[in-house]
């Protein structure tokens, strides 16, 4: 990874820990953080894989554990 790479993905590392509006000053589940991360990753040149690559800003972003946290939270959700 060269090094504007990792400046635009701290870049986008920053940018994901202040976007949302849950309780307690962070993002709540359900309010599309993922999705939307998603959507603007795609749009980069020669990204093969968005879901794969914002679970790995995620991941650096909040952690392993938050992020499973969430996606056990997600799947809850979805099967009401």
């Amino acid at each position: 990874m060269n090094r504007t790479t990792r400046r635009a993905l701290a870049e986008e590392i920053a940018r994901a820990r202040v976007v949302g509006g849950g309780r307690g000053g962070g993002p709540g589940p359900g309010s599309g953080r993922f999705k939307r991360m998603k959507r603007k990753v795609a749009r980069r040149k020669g990204v093969r894989d968005p879901g794969a690559l914002a679970a790995y800003i995620g991941r650096r972003a909040y952690g392993a554990e938050q992020m499973a946290k969430w996606a056990a939270e997600g799947r809850r959700r979805k099967r009401r």
